[in-house]
């Protein structure tokens, strides 16, 4: 009987949490949305108005073409990158597998300042095509390729993990039978491979249609996105009626893709065991030449852009007008912030995905009893799902529905930083969620047996042996609360100022000078990130296997 309150009330803090910061605004935007209002022109608001009016309905068009679009580009250049990694073992390869999660690290709006530094006027490549008249700005190629920056690694991991999931007697027989490398690839390979890059299509499909940081900075007039629009349509326009129905619908179609994602995750039950196909060093001058056009790719798209806010930066610093930045109120003012607001996040995120992975464990537990009924086993694993709604829902949602919810409470440092911390803790609690999983029932219970009490079990066994998982979703959060932007904007007060929101008014200001402000800054914020992501993380683990 005493376990049964604890393990109720196990998932309590997470799930007010959530009710709080992220059921509750969802609701009050509907409401706003579906309630009445008026239109630009005086007219009553109805919800299928933005389809009437030509220029949200481009809006919201091309947010899901960008998408689109990129999901597509992600595909075509990430397979053969993928497959490379899976089937081709040369030197450096755990390094390459490593580095692929750079741009998960990466704060948005640095990427942003790399496509710029890359493609932008002044940009390393941009500027030598302008000389030749080709201007890439105002055009949709500097958010697609900023899209494809976030997104390429993404269908490049979900690549080599399914992958690393054919059967190698299924190939070797099929190539026995006499098919060609290339048939073999598409009448086995492939449709072993599919559901996981379909599952992994579905992500970039949610991140671009709802990112904001890009599309703000890349978009420009014409080619701004959706959430853009409802950013403008508040903060400029205090039109917040066209922008509670803009947000309603972009729900809407993030609920659609996610629930897409959601059967497909069904669908890729944990596999069996199987034998892989074992990796080969290259031999041929094709196999050679693969590698080469793989790495080129993973070069040109995730590498390029921040070695040249690096150089940009470097030569802001050595003509002198860079450094200046680095030493004014306003930049320690905003480090300040930046670092306060991060901790502050990051503690909050650690305990809500601490308790939301033992609540998940909990009722994974009730729910294998002898006599649990299936009304457990859906509850465990409606909470196990739970854990993904912050990703579902747009940073810019959040916000508008906290600024409508809370208006009182909008200036406030405890709702920043709580919305700072619903971002970022699904990162621990998937990442505990997954290694409590592998772990076996049989320590815990055997130190019970000894005497442990639970929660002296849950110190001494139970989070050792799950810290490299506690401290990798750790580093993501931290890297995720120290780039936040679309929350900064809505929620935070001028004297808030942080190291995003400073870059932001620097690009707003004209003049080269102002350009290589917002460089330096982007440098310093990006060196932040992967140092507190590599700092939390710990040392890179050797490469044991013959797979990864």
């Amino acid at each position: 009987m005493p376990r049964l309150p604890a393990r109720w009330l196990l998932p309590a803090l997470p799930l007010v949490f959530l009710a709080l910061l992220l059921v509750a605004p969802v609701l009050r935007l509907l409401v706003e949305g579906l309630g009445g209002g008026e239109w630009t022109d005086g007219e009553p608001l109805r919800w299928l108005d933005v389809w009437q009016d030509d220029f949200l309905r481009w809006r919201v068009l091309w947010s899901l073409a960008q998408a689109a679009i990129t999901c597509a580009l992600a595909l075509v250049l990430g397979l053969p990158v993928a497959w490379v990694l899976a089937r081709l073992a040369f030197p450096g390869r755990s390094l390459v597998l490593r580095l692929l999660m750079l741009p998960f690290v990466v704060p948005t709006l640095v990427a942003a300042l790399g496509v710029l530094a890359l493609w932008g006027p002044r940009g390393l490549l941009g500027a030598p095509l302008a000389g030749v008249g080709i201007d890439l700005v105002d055009t949709p190629w500097l958010l697609l390729y900023g899209n494809l920056f976030f997104n390429l690694c993404v269908v490049v991991r979900a690549g080599v993990d399914a992958l690393e999931q054919v059967s190698a007697p299924r190939v070797a027989a099929a190539r026995t039978l006499g098919a060609t490398p290339w048939r073999a690839f598409w009448r086995v390979e492939w449709p072993a491979i599919a559901p996981w890059l379909a599952s992994a299509l579905c992500l970039v499909f949610l991140y671009c249609f709802a990112g904001f940081g890009l599309a703000l900075i890349l978009g420009g007039q014409d080619y701004a996105t959706v959430e853009v629009e409802i950013y403008t349509l508040v903060a400029h326009e205090l039109a917040l009626g066209q922008a509670s129905v803009l947000a309603v619908w972009m729900l809407l179609l993030t609920g659609a893709v996610a629930l897409a994602y959601a059967w497909l995750e069904k669908r890729l039950a944990a596999p069996g065991r199987v034998s892989p196909v074992a990796r080969q060093r290259p031999r041929s001058a094709a196999q050679w030449a693969a590698v080469a056009g793989a790495l080129a790719v993973l070069f040109v798209v995730c590498a390029a852009p921040l070695l040249a806010i690096v150089w940009r930066a470097a030569q802001a610093l050595l003509g002198g007008q860079g450094a200046v930045v680095l030493f004014e109120a306003d930049t320690r003012a905003a480090l300040w912030n930046t670092l306060r607001f991060t901790a502050m996040a990051l503690t909050l995120a650690t305990a809500l995905g601490l308790t939301h992975a033992l609540a998940v464990r909990a009722l994974d537990a009730a729910s294998l009893q002898r006599h649990a009924s299936e009304a457990r086993g859906a509850l465990a694993l409606a909470w196990r799902a739970a854990a993904f709604l912050p990703f579902v829902v747009s940073p810019v949602t959040v916000a508008f529905g906290l600024l409508l919810l809370y208006p009182d409470w909008t200036a406030s440092l405890a709702l920043l930083v709580a919305a700072y911390a619903l971002l970022a803790y699904p990162f621990v609690a998937k990442s505990l969620t997954a290694a409590l999983d592998s772990l076996p029932a049989s320590y815990a219970q055997a130190a019970a047996t000894l005497g442990a009490r639970p929660w002296r079990v849950l110190w001494r066994v139970t989070l050792p042996l799950v810290a490299p998982a506690l401290r990798r979703g750790m580093a993501f959060a931290a890297a995720t609360a120290l780039g936040e932007f679309a929350v900064t904007l809505f929620l935070s007060r001028p004297e808030w100022t942080t190291l995003t929101t400073l870059i932001y008014q620097h690009l707003g200001r004209p003049g080269a000078a102002n350009l290589d402000a917002a460089l330096v800054l982007a440098c310093v914020l990006m060196g932040l990130a992967l140092a507190a992501f590599t700092l939390i993380e710990g040392p890179a683990r050797k490469d044991n296997g013959t797979h990864a």
